[in-house]
């Protein structure tokens, strides 16, 4: 028992600042308009500053995990597989199916999964997964937009080629490529950048949990419910269940095993909601989606991480 209230001390401070911004917005301290800034400011600004930091500042040659990144893209592949076969017998159009694709295999390890290794590794570990995050934003959103254009083909007309376009303009992908020369010719970064830079980073895990608070909304809560509870049951329990045992049978242990389980067991991604709106897919699904996993991830990553370490695995 123990050590689940060791678990649980390290897992619900992350979640309870996202309810703190549930309750702010709730009662009108925040508001969208707050919501929204605030998460422009995190993606464009504040994270992108942090990822910077955190591999300029390391020799990639210390921390590169070859096998553990690769691990993390087949699996990421397999798992969107998995989705897109799990949809086929849903009832509805692609927009139904385009969300529900990306709402089970997309997760929020930018946001939540930072702040849960941060608080349950310390820093010394997000370095690591920094890096981890660098190689799977890319695969994230490529997979997105297939998963939002291909099975919208015949009921929306959207230029594929735009989307793509928005992938290489993405700023966390733009920090990791500003970092790398940094960290592989070990460049000190100039110490007015460090500081500022760390200004902003320091906020970013605040912020956006408080962000993702205040976009939940339970108003529309019915709307899909089947479908809702599908994609959840896959995104927290059986995705993060098959890569952990993968893990374990391939040789994988310790800290590795733990970036894989948050990895795979974060809920859904902001992204996944932004990006289902603007390519006119089902967004108040999605949004739906999102609250399920958000809530749900409370208790299975808690137990999760429980079990993880009761184990001795990590």
């Amino acid at each position: 028992m123990q050590n689940l209230f060791v678990t649980l001390n390290l897992v619900a401070p992350v979640f309870l600042i996202v309810i703190l911004g549930y309750i702010l917005k709730k009662y009108k301290f925040i508001n969208d308009d707050f919501v929204k800034i605030s998460a422009r400011i995190v993606f464009s600004v504040s994270l992108p500053a942090f990822i910077f930091l955190e591999i300029s500042r390391m020799h990639i040659s210390e921390i590169l995990n070859a096998e553990l990144i690769l691990f993390v893209y087949i699996g990421t592949f397999v798992t969107f597989m998995l989705s897109w076969l799990a949809a086929k017998p849903l009832k509805g159009n692609g927009k139904i199916k385009s969300v529900f694709i990306q709402g089970s295999f997309r997760g929020n390890f930018a946001i939540v999964g930072l702040a849960l290794i941060l608080s349950v590794f310390g820093t010394e570990m997000l370095p690591k997964a920094s890096l981890v995050l660098a190689f799977i934003i890319p695969l994230y959103n490529l997979l997105s937009v297939i998963a939002l254009v291909i099975p919208m083909r015949k009921t929306n007309n959207k230029n594929i080629s735009s989307a793509f376009f928005e992938i290489i303009k993405n700023p966390l992908i733009i920090a990791v490529l500003l970092a790398i020369p940094f960290s592989i010719l070990r460049i000190p970064v100039h110490h007015l950048v460090v500081s500022t830079g760390s200004y902003l980073a320091a906020m970013t895990l605040p912020l956006a949990l408080i962000g993702i608070g205040g976009f939940m909304n339970f108003s529309d809560v019915k709307k899909g419910f089947g479908i809702t509870v599908y994609s959840s049951i896959l995104k927290l329990i059986v995705f993060p269940l098959i890569a952990v045992a993968a893990a374990l049978l391939l040789g994988f242990n310790g800290d590795d095993v733990g970036i894989i389980f948050i990895l795979f067991g974060c809920p859904t991604a902001i992204a996944s909601f932004i990006m289902a709106e603007s390519m006119g897919a089902d967004s108040k699904l999605a949004a739906n989606i999102l609250l399920a996993t958000t809530l749900g991830s409370i208790v299975t990553i808690t137990i999760g991480l429980f079990i993880l370490k009761e184990t001795g695995i990590i």
